[in-house]
């Protein structure tokens, strides 16, 4: 694996990292309306991601099947989809919102958010491990660029995201340096993912459009089932739709400006 593939797959990590070193810095819990404009900017992002860095690399590599291009990308994105949603329901996760709750099962609640937030955070790692993979191998028309501005974006969203997960966690009575410390490791599984992602596409490559679709999917599904979903409920829901846009924009001024 060469470095450049190393420090790309690393970026989104550090962008939790430095969101969930947050806690260092803000009081000790988000307002409601900051973290609907975070959450709907994260959605965003990979809503934008999904398609321009994994749907579209996917349809234009599977131009040589004609008319039945489509399916390597409606295919893998289903699988992704159930990917998810089974995962989802085999994981006693707590659903981001639960924050606002407030302290209620001590360990037990704390559990359940790390559990949800790796959850999110398999299908972001798997994007940009197939994405550097499709990179490497030449075959999906995806440059070096477009695989950074992927990490980027990736990176960009999980700033909110650590915030969002040290901050409760802070609330519910945990000493700072332990709520940072949970935030990171919620992020590792990324890069893992990334990895096991490369190593599993690099063996085989006719399947990278299926990949590259399926990490789609899983996005969509989070950003379906969780993130709208935080940003709509409650008054003032226009700020997580603004911020939705302002993410959705940025990451296709990235993808389309450095790809």
């Amino acid at each position: 694996m060469s470095v450049e593939v190393l420090q790309g797959i690393l970026i989104p990590f550090f962008g939790t990292s430095l969101g969930s070193a947050m806690v260092f810095f803000l009081k000790d819990q988000i307002s409601e309306n900051l973290q609907k404009i975070l959450t709907g900017f994260a959605a965003g992002v990979m809503v934008a991601a999904s398609f321009w860095s994994l749907l579209q690399p996917a349809l234009e590599s599977s131009e040589s099947m004609g008319r039945f291009a489509f399916i390597p990308a409606a295919v893998g994105f289903m699988i992704g989809i159930g990917f998810l949603l089974l995962l989802d329901v085999i994981t006693p996760h707590m659903h981001m919102d639960k924050q606002s709750e407030g302290p209620k099962s001590g360990l037990k609640s704390t559990t359940k958010m790390i559990l949800a937030v790796t959850l999110h955070n398999i299908p972001e790692g798997m994007a940009v491990g197939v994405v550097y993979a499709g990179w490497v191998s030449g075959q999906t028309g995806v440059s070096r660029t477009a695989a950074l501005a992927l990490a980027l974006g990736i990176a960009i969203q999980n700033f909110p995201e650590g915030a969002i997960v040290s901050m409760p966690l802070r609330a519910e009575g945990m000493p700072k340096g332990k709520t940072f410390l949970y935030g990171v490791l919620s992020g590792i599984v990324e890069p893992i993912a990334s990895v096991i992602t490369i190593l599993a596409a690099g063996m085989i490559i006719p399947v990278l459009p299926y990949m590259l679709a399926f990490a789609a999917g899983a996005m969509m599904y989070v950003v379906v089932e969780e993130l709208i979903p935080e940003m709509s409920t409650g008054v003032h829901s226009n700020r997580g739709t603004i911020a939705f846009s302002l993410g959705f924009v940025l990451m296709m001024i990235l993808d389309v400006a450095l790809g």
